[in-house]
């Protein structure tokens, strides 16, 4: 839990909010709704292994299921990237956010939010977290502008501080602290 920052856990609680407006994809295919998985290891700047995440399809979206340990406790951006190299220290490699139909950052934009803007993730004193989150922006299916499996990956990276949901191009969320490639 996060003591001293109920602006920070009221920020989360609004994105989480937000984000259950999205608009859901126009059709799922059979081969979507079977539950396609794909696992990836989370590193950290290291290259050390600290976590790791489980994406399943289901009908209205991408399931991810992320669980970490070793960040700062706090709250943390987490996203999706649109390449799918983890190349520590920076991990730049990853590219922009995953965003297929470009429009603005943030799960409280008007004007978005990108395919790969997920909620914040909230580390505890101990340096773990977990978090469960339905993308309805994305899917497993190949050949979609909006798949993670899209040719040469995409990626997760989690930052060092929370995202507002808000501010182009990231939610002034900090330095990639971590990542995981999706492939």
């Amino acid at each position: 839990m996060i003591r001293n920052k109920p602006g920070l856990l009221v920020l989360s609680l609004l994105m989480l909010a937000a984000a259950g407006c999205q608009a859901k994809p126009a059709s799922v295919g059979a081969a979507e709704a079977a539950g396609s998985v794909v696992n990836t290891t989370i590193v950290n700047t290291a290259g050390k292994t600290i976590g790791s995440g489980t994406l399943t399809q289901e009908p209205e979206g991408v399931r991810i299921r992320l669980e970490v340990k070793g960040i700062a406790e706090g709250v943390h951006g987490f996203h999706f990237h649109e390449k799918g190299l983890c190349e520590p220290p920076e991990f730049t490699s990853a590219g922009a956010h995953f965003n297929p139909a470009h429009k603005k950052h943030g799960l409280l934009s008007l004007e978005g939010p990108h395919a790969g803007d997920l909620p914040n993730l909230v580390a505890g004193a101990d340096g773990s977290a977990k978090a469960e989150w339905l993308a309805a922006g994305v899917t497993l299916q190949k050949g979609r502008p909006n798949s993670l499996l899209k040719e040469g990956g995409t990626a997760i990276v989690i930052h060092e501080k929370a995202d507002d949901g808000m501010t182009d191009p990231a939610g002034n969320s900090g330095a990639r602290i971590a990542c995981g490639v999706i492939r």
